[in-house]
């Protein structure tokens, strides 16, 4: 199996591995650097449980290789801070088993953050990648919705 050296920062600190040509970075993130906020569901970049912050933009995890990462500024939920955010999610119960929560609070950061005051309509699309199955969705716009108004929006 071929290997690749790459170097990458995650979630502040330089990292430099060793790793398989064809590994995924949320597996890399998961089994080797031992960050597993982020889930592994579909593998096909369709639920959005293994989304990440790449550069600064949401991104799926299972869809982007290790090494395409190389260079890169990665982030993972373990280290974000928007605490408003995961206590509307808590309050409003917006999360029941929680296996989507970590994605679905990745983007709806990046959504305030782009958009300060969305429209219930623009925060369904903005999270329509990201699948929950528990919840039906209404309590999760209901928090995003709460935080955007609560930080000005």
């Amino acid at each position: 199996m071929k290997t690749l050296r790459i170097s990458l920062t995650v979630n502040g600190e330089v990292v430099e591995r060793e790793v398989p040509a064809r590994l995924n970075l949320v597996d890399f993130l998961r089994h080797d650097l031992g960050f597993t906020g982020s889930h592994v569901g579909c593998e096909q970049g369709a639920c959005g449980a293994c989304t990440v912050l790449v550069d600064g933009e949401t991104v799926r995890g299972c869809l982007l290789l290790a090494v395409q990462a190389d260079g890169c500024k990665v982030e993972t939920i373990e280290i974000m801070e928007f605490e408003d955010l995961r206590a509307a999610f808590h309050r409003l119960n917006a999360l029941q088993c929680g296996f989507c929560t970590p994605g679905m609070l990745l983007s709806a950061q990046e959504l305030l953050q782009a958009k300060p005051k969305p429209s219930r309509a623009e925060i369904r699309e903005y999270l329509s990648g990201n699948f929950c199955r528990c919840t039906g969705y209404q309590a999760i716009v209901d928090a995003v919705e709460a935080v955007a108004r609560a930080r000005g929006g």
